[in-house]
């Protein structure tokens, strides 16, 4: 998609400046700067579905991490989702549910917003350190998911027609986008129904280790955060979670780690309808994989009518 020439919005709104460009379908309105008192400042891109602007419907909301690689190459350094001419389609066919989409883009820190905290503290003393040091620094997942909750979604909820309530408010990202997804629903499971987890990013090693004790390492790894995670997942029947991978580049390491997730989520009986975990393969970890495929996660989503496990 190629972007059209940005105009001001002559009135000023109450999360900084903001701009709008015409997408190929739908409207694209980007809010730069937006300040926040728990994490950095960054920019948020908002897309109108189209007819939004001529009906006084209300819509869903899809927060999705890494903003500016989902609808322009202009300002994506690796290649754009296309997100717009995904959901364009899908809606044009009555595959999906008309959404407003809330691109949030990602900051220097983006590491260390994405790692979920409570991973990293239930790793062994010995461990820590060391796993906490792939990301920069300690984890500022936390503040990152009250940004979004706390201060994102209510400007998002004020300022367009949106329908505020958990089962209309989704969150999606890749890598350790797909990360902080997971998390977020964890946390916030009354905020967020359903995540759409792409290629999530599971560490694969720490530097000096090799062999043998690489193993060992991640299997005390897989089982700390496993842990965490079959502990903090919401009860099945009311959340819903999509996971996937491919098996080239990065994600071919993702197989061992993802299994053990995936039997986390069943043994907490999750079932067909709230739990999907994907393989396709030829796919690499990269945007243009990911937009190859995007019609399947956005199907989960923003389903007419969401099966539920029974």
């Amino acid at each position: 998609m190629n972007r059209r020439a940005l105009l001001a919005l002559a009135a000023a709104l109450p999360f900084a400046g903001a701009a709008r460009a015409q997408t190929a379908a739908g409207r694209l309105i980007l809010h730069e700067a937006v300040t926040s008192t728990h994490v950095k400042a960054r920019n948020v891109s908002v897309w109108l579905p189209p007819g939004y602007e001529t009906s006084d419907a209300a819509y869903p909301v899809l927060y999705m991490h890494d903003g500016q690689n989902l609808f322009d190459p202009s300002t994506a350094n690796f290649g754009e989702w296309g997100v717009d001419e995904h959901l364009t389609r899908l809606i044009a066919g009555g595959q999906v549910r008309a959404p407003i989409v809330v691109g949030v883009w990602n900051t220097d820190l983006r590491l260390r917003e994405y790692v979920p905290a409570d991973l990293i503290a239930a790793l062994p003393e010995d461990m820590r350190g060391d796993v906490q040091a792939v990301y920069g620094g300690p984890p500022l997942s936390d503040g990152y998911i009250r940004f979004l909750t706390e201060e994102l979604k209510p400007f998002v909820d004020r300022t367009y027609r949106t329908l505020p309530g958990r089962e209309d408010t989704l969150i999606s990202g890749s890598s350790m986008g797909g990360l902080i997804s997971l998390y977020a629903v964890m946390k916030r499971p009354e905020v967020f129904s359903a995540a759409a987890c792409l290629s999530t990013h599971w560490p694969l090693r720490v530097t000096g280790l090799d062999g043998p004790g690489l193993e060992a390492w991640r299997e005390r790894l897989v089982a700390a955060w496993t842990g965490v995670i079959e502990r903090g997942l919401p009860a099945p029947g009311a959340n819903r979670f999509y996971f996937d991978r491919g098996d080239e580049t990065l994600d071919q390491f993702y197989a061992a780690f993802q299994t053990q997730v995936d039997a986390v989520f069943r043994r907490r009986g999750y079932g067909p309808g709230d739990f999907q975990s994907l393989v396709f393969p030829g796919a690499q970890h990269n945007e243009a994989s990911w937009n190859q495929r995007l019609d399947v996660p956005l199907t989960f989503l923003l389903s007419p009518a969401p099966t539920r496990n029974p």
